[in-house]
């Protein structure tokens, strides 16, 4: 691309981290799509480089959108995915065939796009309109990306709802709705009727819906939208199932009845139903894609795409000794789910939780969930924050928690997270019958920082 050399000046990742943030943060997206038309116009359209799978909902967007990208490259095709947000850098967001865009890939093409971005912005500010937000220029970069190198598939997790979430600018060839939760209420409503008519925009004429099994309300939506644009729709539940499951060393083994096919004896190394749940999903998405869920897959390559796939961050061993793990729910519902996995997947007495939420989050009912959820064990709490400025102040935290239900005597207050985890995890370590356990949890960016703290 022409025209760049006055942003030629670019130096690193980190760089461009710190400029896209000046801009409109990342939890105050643009209800627009025209600005993200401008800006993949002015680029040649790379959103329509590649077929998209595009994924929304509540709960289980980056999991699946993670085992359909794991599926499609166990067939040998070339795979970029696109999620949010990222855990510990910027490039996580951005990844070709299962691994991050490397720093060179990512410097290189923001400074070529960069021109035509300043164009867009100007244009926009013309009109009396905010510049691009933080998720707006994400979403171009990685289209821009995918375009160069090529991929074959393109694999988009929604930021936040669907219907003018910057990813639906493209046009998705398979459109998955995960479980679908009050989250994010106020922006996207506060029933989940109304969160579902948000997230049904992602389903476009002449796609294919995919859905989890979902509240009655939300399946009803979503049943209105395919049948408004005449494009066929399965259900979790319905045309698909897991049909059989067992723990597992590591995970859990599975049988998913597809579309079309049966898939048994499938060893997927993830946690919990709703795992599971996230894997049959992800087969009839690349069903639905790579047959028009006619055909059924390799049974071979569907084992050996879910044996491969990782979800960092989502009920992930971070240490065995004591066992420590790291789950990045961070509403009621993941709350709920992470709890049945953990009590499914690990067995010990002493639970010590250490929890950060954002100020955005319905935090009393999740301190009550983590309550009632863990009431079986015995139970300690650190409150703690990450670094983002939207975290609940620990002390704050704490008093919400023993308003829920938490022990006052096993409350903590711990204003460094590297002081909540040391702590907790020396107080399990010291247990003598071997019995005590560490979650973290209750936030994305508490969890990323656990795991750079822990040396992932």
């Amino acid at each position: 691309m022409s025209g760049a050399t006055e942003h030629e000046n670019f130096a690193s990742v980190e760089e461009i981290y710190q400029g896209l943030l000046a801009r409109a943060p990342e939890h105050r997206m643009a209800p627009r799509l025209d600005a993200v038309q401008l800006a993949v116009s002015a680029l040649g359209d790379p959103h329509r480089s590649a077929p998209v799978v595009q994924v929304t909902g509540t709960n289980g967007k980056t999991s699946t959108a993670r085992m359909v990208e794991s599926l499609l490259l166990a067939h040998d095709l070339r795979v970029g995915r696109y999620t949010s947000p990222h855990l510990e850098r910027v490039t996580e967001r951005i990844s070709i065939d299962g691994e991050p865009v490397s720093d060179e890939t990512f410097v290189r093409i923001y400074t070529e796009i960069a021109p035509y971005l300043d164009l867009v912005d100007r244009h926009l500010e013309g009109e009396g309109a905010p510049r691009l937000t933080y998720f707006e220029t994400l979403t171009v970069l990685a289209f821009a990306v995918f375009a160069d190198e090529p991929v074959d598939v393109m694999v988009l997790e929604a930021g936040i709802g669907g219907s003018w979430d910057a990813t639906t600018v493209a046009d998705a060839a398979v459109s998955v709705v995960t479980p679908v939760d009050l989250d994010h209420t106020d922006i996207l409503g506060d029933t989940v009727e109304d969160i579902a008519r948000e997230k049904a925009g992602i389903v476009k004429p002449g796609g294919f819906l995919v859905s989890s099994a979902q509240q009655p309300g939300a399946a009803q939506v979503l049943l209105e939208r395919a049948q408004e644009l005449g494009v066929p729709f399965r259900f979790e539940g319905v045309e698909f199932s897991v049909t059989a499951r067992t723990t597992a060393v590591g995970g859990q083994v599975i049988t998913v009845q597809g579309l079309a096919g049966e898939y048994p004896d499938v060893m997927l190394p993830l946690f919990g139903a709703h795992q599971a749940q996230n894997a049959a999903v992800a087969i009839a998405a690349v069903e639905a894609l790579l047959g028009g869920g006619e055909k059924p897959l390799n049974s071979e390559l569907v084992s050996e795409g879910l044996g491969a796939v990782s979800s960092p961050g989502r009920l992930e061993l971070a240490r065995k000794a004591p066992p420590v793990v790291l789950d990045a729910a961070h509403n009621p519902h993941g709350l709920v789910a992470s709890a049945a996995a953990v009590r499914e997947a690990f067995t010990f007495t002493k639970l010590n939780l250490v929890v950060g939420v954002l100020g955005d989050k319905d935090v009393e009912t999740m301190m009550r969930v983590l309550a009632d959820e863990y009431h079986e064990f015995e139970l300690e709490l650190w409150c703690t924050a990450s670094h983002s400025p939207r975290a609940v102040p620990p002390a704050e935290l704490a008093e919400i928690a023993v308003d829920m239900g938490f022990d006052e005597d096993a409350v903590h207050v711990a204003e460094r997270l590297d002081d909540a985890c040391s702590e907790a995890i020396q107080d399990a370590a010291a247990r003598e019958q071997f019995d005590g356990a560490v979650l973290v949890t209750g936030s994305i960016t508490v969890v990323g920082e656990a795991r750079a703290l822990l040396g992932l």
